[in-house]
């Protein structure tokens, strides 16, 4: 069976717009809507006609993680074995894409989607919305946001994060300098594409260049950063709900 397409890629002049296309389910993602992910951006980075991508989800929320009721299904779900391999290509495909990454933060961003928006370069947040790495709450790991949070800030940032487990609000993220910007939450899409027109609307190619200027300084590698842990202390999908 062919698996649902779950990512959407929406072009515009110059840039484009990878989209989480998994509302009905919060746009928790899968497996194959990782892989769906790596193979967007990865495809986009190539294509030196686009500037900028716009990350965001539909129906006016960002994403809230891995959706556990298919990765606890019973019988397992044939991706199941070689999620983290998904995990990790889609995260290394997001650090290593060419052109700048706009977040469109709506409503919220919970443990995995955490990790998924912490991946702009740049992130608008809503007024309301929030972002949570609760993994300490259910005594599961958090590899791909303590890859993001170190590349991206310090380690007491990482501690106000990732130890309180908090839903942390769109202002609190400004102030922490986590977010970019904080807009109203029916503009944060319109704001983040706004962005993404703005890097178009530069010399040919200048936004690349400055990123890789940028993450010419990056002494990290991501092949060794970008590493799933095994854990068995994921919540059940009627934690999740609670």
């Amino acid at each position: 069976m062919n698996p649902e397409i779950s990512i959407k890629v929406e072009r515009a002049d110059g840039w484009a717009s990878v989209v989480l296309d998994r509302s009905r389910r919060r746009n928790a993602f899968t497996g194959p809507m990782l892989d769906q992910l790596a193979d967007a951006v990865d495809a986009l980075s190539a294509d030196t006609s686009i500037a900028a991508i716009v990350l965001r989800g539909e129906g006016s929320a960002f994403c809230s993680g891995v959706d556990l009721t298919e990765l606890q299904a019973q019988p397992p779900q044939p991706w199941v074995p070689n999620f983290g391999l998904s995990l990790r290509r889609a995260h290394i495909a997001l650090y290593q894409c060419a052109c700048p990454i706009v977040v469109a933060l709506e409503r919220f961003a919970i443990n995995g989607g955490s990790a998924l928006a912490l991946s702009g370069d740049l992130i608008v947040a809503g007024q309301t919305a929030f972002l949570q790495i609760g993994e300490i709450h259910q005594g599961a790991r958090m590899p791909m946001n303590a890859a993001w949070l170190r590349v991206k800030g310090h380690e007491h940032l990482m501690a106000r994060l990732a130890l309180i487990g908090d839903r942390v609000p769109g202002p609190e993220l400004l102030r922490l300098g986590v977010v970019h910007e904080v807009v109203a939450d029916d503009q944060v899409r319109r704001r983040a594409e706004a962005l993404a027109a703005h890097f178009s609307a530069c010399p040919p190619q200048s936004a690349r260049r400055i990123k890789a200027e940028i993450r010419a300084h990056s002494t990290i590698d991501p092949q060794t950063w970008f590493t799933p842990a095994a854990s068995n202390s994921l919540m059940s999908a009627q934690q999740m709900r609670r």
